[in-house]
């Protein structure tokens, strides 16, 4: 079936970038999303966040700050701005829902690898039809020397399934994930790098195959995930008490929507000590 085309005033994206997304299942615009201000404002938010991680002892390392948006709702001061609902209503349409948002951080010298993997595989059961575009903003350099994301075009196409055959990875294999894509299902040597200077973002399709190696170099790797979804992808109810939000237009799907503006209390009381009490 032929993918429709959403028009819009100005868009951010051409009709060719549109059409390289859908085939490719990644793009890298060269525009900063957000004026420079604003992306320093949100750098700055992040450099707090991380400080109050590092001192409060989780037992994680921060490759795993996900969700910070439901701790910290001023977050959404960036999530739901039109400088990046523009990026992916041509992709998506104009009724946006905001899935999700996870600021994955490999700090220097240390930072973890990412296995190869595709996102969905780890939100079996949550959305249907799964239809994810990810938006992820350099907060750091993302560079080939301190881990940046490789990317497998195509590989959202494959399959009628959509989903890979994964393994278990070894205890001691310092991973972000604790499971991988089985050898022999892609060809690495197809990985395209997405290098990244601070303010730049990639967007990738959430069935796409990709990953990154960990950060040796002594230079810290920050990425913002903003995740979203048409509201006409049916988001099923959580026992965890996981939120979506209304980004954009009107819901097409009858789903329940969150308070952008509140912390969610359902969610932080099911994972108690991930982020700093009180909030």
């Amino acid at each position: 079936m032929k993918s429709p085309v959403f028009l819009q005033e100005n868009p951010r994206l051409t009709q060719d970038q549109v059409a390289a997304y859908r085939r490719d299942g990644y793009l890298l615009p060269s525009q900063a999303v957000f004026p420079q201000e604003k992306f320093c404002a949100l750098q700055n938010c992040f450099e707090d966040l991380f400080v109050r991680w590092q001192a409060e002892g989780h037992g994680k390392s921060p490759e795993h700050m996900d969700v910070p948006h439901f701790a910290y709702p001023e977050l959404m001061r960036w999530l739901l701005d039109d400088a990046v609902l523009d990026l992916v209503e041509p992709i998506l349409g104009p009724d946006l829902c905001l899935f999700s948002s996870h600021f994955i951080c490999k700090t220097a010298g240390d930072g973890k690898r990412v296995p190869w993997h595709e996102d969905s595989a780890y939100w079996k059961g949550r959305m249907d039809p799964m239809e994810v575009v990810t938006v992820w903003l350099a907060i750091d350099p993302s560079t080939l020397a301190n881990g940046c994301m490789h990317v497998i075009p195509g590989s959202h196409r494959q399959g009628a399934a959509g989903y890979s055959a994964y393994r278990d990875l070894d205890a001691s294999d310092r991973a972000v994930f604790r499971n991988e894509i089985i050898d022999g299902q892609f060809d690495p040597a197809q990985a395209v790098p997405c290098e990244l200077a601070p303010g730049q973002a990639s967007l990738h399709n959430g069935r796409l195959i990709h990953g990154s190696a960990p950060n040796t170099s002594p230079q810290r790797r920050c990425g913002y995930t903003m995740r979203y979804t048409s509201t006409a992808v049916k988001h099923l109810p959580q026992p965890d008490g996981f939120a979506v939000y209304l980004a954009r237009g009107r819901d097409r799907a009858g789903n329940m929507y969150g308070d952008p503006s509140q912390v969610n209390r359902a969610w932080m009381e099911g994972h108690p000590g991930l982020w700093p009490k009180g909030h």
